[in-house]
């Protein structure tokens, strides 16, 4: 049997935290989402002004990279030089920058998913999030 960290509701408090901190200090109002590794959602903040639809978006990213084990930008790297067969992959909706895996010790134990500015600025929010883990 393999043992393997698992995320808590306090990491995913502590990640928010951090990307909520990451966010604010940039004016930058958007969506964080953090979830297990199956995807299962734990943490969804959509702070004021963000869009609505960034509380669909920064799941759907979140969820991505959880499954995958990736950045959800490998995917949409992958559509966007040319592989758009891959827009059916199944159970796999944020095909977008901004959903960045947690990892510790090796293995995947969630991801953050930040939807509401420029795709790399979802990223760096989520990092910065990611960070607080130590």
């Amino acid at each position: 049997m393999k043992h393997k960290p698992c995320l808590t509701l306090d990491d995913a408090r502590a990640v928010a935290a951090g990307a909520e901190a990451e966010a604010a200090a940039h004016g930058w109002a958007v969506t964080i989402a953090i979830v297990d590794d199956g995807g299962h959602l734990m943490w969804l903040q959509r702070l004021d002004g963000a869009a609505p639809i960034s509380a669909q978006i920064a799941p759907a990213k979140a969820r991505t990279a959880a499954l995958g084990r990736r950045e959800s930008k490998a995917y949409e790297d992958m559509i966007n030089q040319g592989r758009t067969s891959f827009l059916s992959a199944p159970g796999l909706e944020g095909l977008l920058e901004g959903g960045v895996p947690i990892v510790v010790d090796g293995q995947c134990v969630g991801a953050v998913g930040v939807s509401g500015v420029k795709s790399a600025e979802d990223a760096q929010i989520a990092r910065a999030g990611i960070a607080r883990l130590g």
